[in-house]
């Protein structure tokens, strides 16, 4: 005897069990897409070009953390200014610096070597390599093959012989092959490709990481990833040199500009030092002055050391207002430099002006318009010019008061001078002048040679702490991580598979979706049974679907089917679903049970449940209800079971659903019901005929057959629409034909966690 089914919890609470026995009904398909992916992936590792890691470091002097210059540097390189480590990092990634490494190392016109399965970088190998007039301007081409005669050193090209280092007219452009003093050997044909060198810049850039060490540090690594180390090395190793360039000529820029306002101040006061001294000298002569008295001399020293507090004053303002214009105009890097300037607190002010518009300047050039960090420095440039104009007004108020003061000393000088002769007055005139210049031109000549000093020291803002250099093995992924992407692709390939399939199925796969499309209890679950045997149930057998129909059988008192209630119609969406099957086991079921059962095929338009049960179609359910019989004579005893009887379909009649329409149905019924314990009606599918809505409300309760795979989903989801208004009594679902899910032969994954064991095996089946 069969152990009765239980419920085993731990099935919805354990989730790795409900993916299991989701997916792996399908191991088939997952072991296919393993091989396959694996297999590429071996591919894949038999051609992968390995990948190399250059790594750079660069020391860069920056204005708030990390690098002091000692004082003797600082006096030899008064005009350097220090930077931003955010900044420089910008730019050193710009495509304005990596554009200028293509161009240098020719790197829009790669050189490959042409293998049977592959074709590798010749960058190394190649004898030779290609440079283009106007690489900005060139047409991209894939492929173009060349030879080169390793004895002759001519390269064959587009059907004639070259010299290297010789302009060629070609249809790719003006271009020539120059020797490559990095070649060592070359195996097969070789081929150039072009490609725009703004394409080449954005694949560098991709593939270059610029970092700074930490938040304290100004020590700047640069890391770039390649297939050919010495590409990678020359690449980092040009761009930093086109980035220290840059750099120096954004320093040398300001000091020429500083050095050619110094000459030109120092031309006008040379010129009127000139003429001053011309003056005394003249002077001298025509008044013979050559020995003043003591009085006027010590009168004359005085008067010099006044004039030279003048001559600062003045040589002071002069500057201000020099400052003061260049700041308000639209260059104000072409005049003064801080470097000309006395006041320490003014000339910071300056210098730091001047390298936010150095870095504003480095910036623009290599970053757009919109870019966040040129609007702050702008904004600081902004900020900072309002309180250096107000420190110039401060001090151009201050001297000038200490000008009003010297004035008022040299008026008082001036009437005491009234009292020397007329020649010793002349002649401390002409020497007041002289001291005035003088001074002005022995500062200006200083200024000139702090600045020249600078100019010609050039001392960069950043240094190379490790050059270029490639690491010694790849740092490809491993080969282990190759597989297990594999691996991991193919279990979701798999995974897409088989949702894929049965999201998109539009036939009826798993209870849920049963439960989901309408509110009707589901009694029970018959499962697909391969054997085309219509009967499957048999006395005392133990059989796995003996049980569900058992079960079945025990579920109708839910719909009310008791000794009172004892008429079952059974009906379906559609032809096919297994009307017929469940009609005739679960009666056989029914009678079992020790019942006297009586099954009717009031499918009149397609009947089947006779040639099921094994008998003859005589006179059956069409030929009484037209008259031509009476109950006794249609009424057949089935010999699968004593307690079985049949009543066939009879003479099928032209117009069925007129004929089920008949009161006589209702004789045929009552009739049985004094006759039988269970009377189970086998009707027409609801989808193609009307006669399940007629014969429903005759009887007690009605079961709907819904096949696994077979069933279509909208019929089902229009059910409980359906029946307002055509209404089939007291309705509960039968799940037929419950097949296994993918190529498990005993697992039964489109229903519910539940276990079911008998004496044989257990079998399971799992929600999905």
């Amino acid at each position: 005897m069969q152990s009765e089914p239980y419920y085993n919890p731990k099935t919805d609470e354990n989730l790795a069990g409900s993916i299991w026995a989701k997916y792996f009904p399908f191991w088939p398909v997952f072991l296919l897409l393993n091989a396959l992916a694996i297999g590429g992936a071996w591919f894949y590792l038999q051609f992968k070009v390995p990948v190399y890691e250059t790594n750079a470091t660069l020391l860069i002097k920056d204005e708030r953390r990390g690098t002091e210059d000692s004082k003797i540097v600082e006096s030899l390189d008064p005009l350097a200014s220090k930077k931003v480590i955010e900044n420089e990092i910008e730019i050193i990634k710009s495509k304005a610096l990596m554009h200028q490494v293509v161009i240098a190392l020719k790197l829009y016109a790669p050189v490959y070597e042409a293998g049977k399965w592959t074709n590798t970088s010749a960058y190394n190998s190649s004898p030779v390599k290609i440079e283009l007039y106007s690489p900005d301007s060139l047409t991209e081409v894939k492929r173009v093959d060349f030879t080169y005669d390793v004895n002759t050193t001519l390269i064959k090209f587009n059907g004639y012989a070259y010299q290297s280092g010789k302009w060629i007219n070609s249809p790719y452009g003006l271009l020539r092959f120059l020797p490559n003093n990095t070649a060592y050997h070359f195996n097969g044909p070789l081929y150039f490709s072009l490609v725009n060198p703004k394409r080449v810049v954005n694949e560098l850039i991709e593939n270059l990481s610029v970092t700074s060490l930490n938040k304290q540090s100004s020590v700047v690594n640069l890391k770039f990833k390649g297939e050919v180390p010495n590409r990678s090395e020359q690449i980092i190793n040009v761009l930093v040199a086109a980035y220290e360039q840059a750099s120096v000529y954004d320093k040398n820029k300001l000091g020429i500009n500083t050095l050619a306002f110094l000459e030109e101040r120092i031309k006008l006061v040379s010129t009127d030092l000139g003429l001053i001294e011309k003056q005394l000298q003249q002077y001298k002569a025509r008044k013979g002055a050559i020995n003043l008295s003591s009085q006027g001399t010590m009168f004359l020293q005085n008067v010099s050391d006044n004039d030279q507090k003048l001559s600062d004053v003045n040589v002071k303002l002069a500057m201000l207002k020099q400052v003061e214009s260049d700041i308000l105009s639209d260059d104000s890097r072409s005049g003064i430099g801080p470097a000309t300037l006395d006041d320490p607190l003014l000339t910071g002010m300056i210098e730091k002006l001047t390298n936010f518009e150095l870095q504003y300047e480095k910036l623009k050039r290599t970053t757009g318009e919109n870019n966040p960090q040129l609007g702050s420095l702008l904004d600081q440039i902004q900020k900072l010019k309002p309180n250096i104009l107000a420190n110039i007004n401060t001090q151009k108020k201050s001297l000038e008061a200490s000008k009003i003061n010297i004035n008022s000393t040299n008026n008082t000088y001036n009437s005491l001078l009234q009292g020397l002769p007329q020649q010793e007055r002349e002649l401390v005139e002409i020497n007041r002048e002289q001291n005035i210049k003088s001074s002005i031109y022995m500062f200006l000549l200083q200024k000139r040679e702090e600045t020249a000093l600078s100019h010609s020291s050039d001392v960069a803002d950043s240094r190379i702490v490790d050059k270029a250099q490639s690491t010694l093995e790849p740092v490809n992924e491993s080969n282990l991580i190759t597989y297990f992407i594999a691996v991991i692709l193919a279990l979701t390939l798999g995974v897409l598979f088989v949702s894929a399939h049965e999201s998109f199925n539009r036939t009826i796969l798993f209870r849920k979706e049963i439960e989901a499309m309408t509110s009707f209890p589901i009694l029970g679950e018959i499962i697909y049974h391969k054997s085309k045997l219509p009967l499957l149930l048999q006395e005392g057998s133990s059989n796995y679907i003996t049980g569900q129909f058992r079960m079945l059988r025990t579920s109708l008192s839910h719909l009310g089917i008791t000794a009172k209630g004892k008429k079952i119609l059974i009906t379906s969406s559609i032809s096919g679903d297994g009307k017929s099957f469940v009609t005739a086991n679960l009666g056989l079921s029914l009678a079992m049970s020790g019942k006297k059962v009586v099954v009717v095929e009031f499918d009149l338009s397609n009947p089947a449940l006779t040639s099921k049960l094994g008998m003859d179609n005589l006179a059956g359910v069409a030929d009484f209800l037209l008259g031509d019989v009476e109950i006794s004579d249609i009424i057949q005893k089935t010999q699968v079971n004593s307690n079985l009887y049949l009543i066939s379909a009879g003479t099928l009649p032209s117009n069925p659903s007129d004929l089920i329409s008949s009161d006589r149905v209702n004789d045929l019924l009552n009739n049985l019901s004094e006759k039988f314990d269970y009377i189970v009606l086998d009707s027409a599918p609801v989808a193609t005929m009307p006669d399940a809505y007629v014969l429903s409300k005759k009887c007690d309760a009605t079961l709907y057959v819904v096949r696994h795979k077979h069933t279509p989903k909208k019929i089902l989801q229009r059910l409980e629409k359906t029946n307002e208004v055509n209404e089939l009594k007291n309705i509960g679902l039968v799940f037929n034909g419950v097949s296994s899910r993918g190529f498990s032969g005993n697992n039964y994954g489109y229903g519910y966690g539940y276990e079911y064991k008998n004496k044989a095996k257990t079998k399971r089946k799992t929600e999905v």
